[in-house]
């Protein structure tokens, strides 16, 4: 990346607050024809629009960023999802710019990397992410989240109050502390974590605009040219000395691989999170269905995956084509809203419900074809305890303030802010073994 000094920015000292970033963009007047999705009207109702656009215009257009798509019907995103020949990956996330470092090999592999590189650069990777590794963090995991959970109860159970902040208080803290004992860095560059994130991944191009000491790239050189001389035992190390072909790889490869697990590995998964317990918090007989029937819990957590997919990927168009009937151009951006396939009626029935014990669910919350995601054995882990150890702890919750609960913008989404109210005066704090495990 390309850093300027832009002196109209400061950044927080709250990693929770807003950041500086690019100038306010005019507000959408026409989804169809004009939208933005970093815009927190898409935030606020993106369904609703999904919904509209399949029956207007199944595939709309922007001029913005320098020209966008976004289809919202299942068989066109699954399309271009599997078109690694017109559709490149070497851009993944939308903003005015486009990628730098050319394909196949791309910012940040595997995730920006186009064949025959992929398959290179993902292997390596896989066996970090295979199931047995990921069984192996469960408990740390569930002691992880009794740890946050024992700190966000403590004024409820003081009998001191009610509302306790769900996201700002657990869900945020979760794949933060587990990508951080991962890379072997301590869990307190969590708030580091989430500063990136949101320039990244809500604020197109502000990461371009800091200084360079204030960037992702130098909190990752630093890291990296310390496992180069001292080895640990983490995935930074491993990268770090790690091959292809019997040439180590470019520094860059490790700093944007590195970049993705923060990224790609916490955001996504906090907000599956938040938005499954946003959705527990305004339904009771969901709640209750949980508690008293351990066996529709994986049927739950796969729907919540499905109704609550947080991921909105992009392509960058590799040549003039025509699709659905449009001609796109060249470095055209096309989002892939996995969510908006998989609310999509003509893939699911009563695709516009959450029915939690589904059993046809083939949903593509982690994406599909060569880039889907590394790691969903981590995040239906993590997604998995995390309910387990709030419904154990809080079985009766409600939203606070619905108002008060504040969705991220971007190509992520989930709930930033998430204030529940504790119903039945006081969490219940279990003792001896956890009857939800």
């Amino acid at each position: 990346m390309t850093y300027t000094a832009d002196t109209s920015t400061s950044e927080a000292t709250d990693p929770g607050a807003d950041h500086a970033g690019p100038t306010p963009r005019a507000p959408v007047t026409d989804w169809a024809t004009d939208f933005d999705h970093v815009d927190p009207g898409y935030a606020a109702r993106a369904p609703e629009i999904w919904d509209e656009l399949r029956q207007e215009c199944p595939v709309a257009r922007s001029e913005r960023y320098g020209g966008t798509w976004l289809p919202v019907r299942h068989t066109d995103v699954c399309a271009i999802a599997k078109d690694t020949d017109t559709f490149s990956s070497n851009g993944v996330v939308v903003h005015d710019g486009r990628p730098e470092i050319p394909p196949p090999v791309g910012f940040a592999p595997p995730i920006t990397s186009d064949p025959p590189f992929h398959r290179i650069a993902r292997e390596f990777l896989l066996p970090a992410f295979a199931p047995k590794p990921i069984e192996a963090k469960r408990e740390s995991t569930r002691e992880t989240c009794r740890e946050l959970l024992d700190d966000l109860l403590t004024g409820v159970e003081a009998g001191r109050t009610d509302i306790v902040d769900a996201a700002l208080g657990y869900t945020q803290h979760i794949p933060v502390r587990v990508i951080a004992d991962m890379l072997g860095v301590p869990r307190s560059d969590g708030d580091q974590f989430r500063v990136f994130i949101h320039r990244i991944m809500e604020q197109p191009g502000a990461e371009l605009k800091v200084e360079y000491e204030d960037s992702i790239d130098f909190y990752l050189d630093k890291l990296i040219a310390e496992r180069a001389e001292q080895p640990q035992d983490d995935l930074i190390s491993h990268m770090t000395h790690a091959t292809i072909a019997g040439q180590p790889l470019e520094h860059e490869h490790v700093r944007g691989t590195c970049a993705l697990l923060i990224v790609a590995g916490v955001d996504t998964t906090w907000s599956a999170i938040g938005a499954s317990l946003w959705h527990m918090a305004q339904h009771p007989a969901d709640r209750r269905r949980w508690v008293e029937d351990p066996d529709v819990r994986p049927f739950a957590v796969e729907e919540f995956l499905r109704f609550y997919a947080p991921v909105t990927m992009a392509r960058i168009v590799a040549e003039d084509a025509e699709f659905a009937g449009h001609s796109m151009r060249a470095n055209d951006w096309v989002l892939l809203p996995f969510p908006a396939a998989n609310r999509d009626p003509e893939a699911f029935e009563d695709a516009g419900e959450f029915v939690i014990d589904r059993m046809r669910n083939r949903h593509v919350a982690f994406g599909l074809g060569i880039h889907r995601c590394l790691g969903s054995n981590l995040a239906r882990m993590e997604l998995t305890v995390a309910l387990e150890e709030w419904m154990a702890r809080v079985p009766d919750f409600e939203l606070a303030d619905p108002e008060g609960v504040r969705w991220s913008t971007g190509q992520i989404r989930g709930p930033r802010e998430l204030p529940v109210r504790i119903l039945n005066s006081a969490a219940t704090r279990i003792s001896g073994e956890n009857p939800v495990v």
